[in-house]
């Protein structure tokens, strides 16, 4: 019954850090597209902010403990190739979450090189990862 709980908990908190790693950069296009000190700046500057404290680093910290629980309840899935993968894509979703985190800060700065396109089309790559951890997952086609 715990493990469910710990389960729960952990898909929620998924849910949540995907949410804001499809959201985050998107807050930070609009920033592009405005200067410092204008509204729309400050204004996505601000919201950016209290997603990323708010919601997508505490969530990417329980992602890790609730999965790390369920492990460490059901050390066995370990041995599973589905589980090397998935927590391959998990790391590889972390480590975007950082690396936006990071554009983040040099857009706030002024300090980034980044495009508008780029960072469009480098915000569909954690969906994507997303889609392979829930076929390893449900599917577990090895």
């Amino acid at each position: 019954m715990l493990y469910n709980w710990i389960k729960a908990a952990h898909v929620i908190f998924v849910i949540a850090t995907m949410a804001g790693l499809m959201i985050y950069p998107r807050y930070k296009i609009h920033q592009l597209s405005s200067q410092p000190g204008e509204p729309l700046f400050e204004t996505m500057k601000e919201s950016a902010k209290r997603l990323k404290n708010i919601i997508m680093n505490p969530s990417i910290v329980l992602i890790w403990v609730f999965g790390g629980l369920m492990l460490w309840m059901h050390p066995a899935l370990l041995s599973q190739p589905w589980m090397h993968v998935k927590l391959v894509l998990v790391t590889l979703i972390s480590a975007m979450h950082g690396y936006f985190v990071g554009i983040g800060k040099r857009i706030d700065k002024g300090t980034s090189t980044i495009t508008a396109r780029k960072l469009r089309m480098l915000n569909e790559v954690p969906f994507v990862m997303m889609i392979g951890v829930v076929i390893m997952v449900i599917v577990r086609p090895f």
